[in-house]
């Protein structure tokens, strides 16, 4: 799996998060929905992608693939 895949399974699964607690226990879920979306938004256009730091510090090798993070 590459890492590009890893990111978007591990976005996915936190926007299902947020919208999981903001059913079940407060409608503040949904600025975890935000943060992600903001997050997202900002790696696209800048191609700064700090879940690729992340999961390549944990050993997922590859990049996001945004303008500047082809490596």
């Amino acid at each position: 799996m590459t890492i590009e895949s890893v990111i978007r399974l591990l976005a996915g699964s936190l926007i299902l998060i947020s919208l999981a607690l903001y059913q079940f226990v407060s409608p503040w879920g949904l600025v975890l929905a935000v943060f992600i979306g903001l997050n997202l938004a900002q790696s696209a256009l800048s191609g700064f992608c700090p879940a690729e730091m992340i999961l390549k510090r944990l050993g997922v090798g590859g990049s996001c693939g945004g303008p500047h993070g082809e490596t």
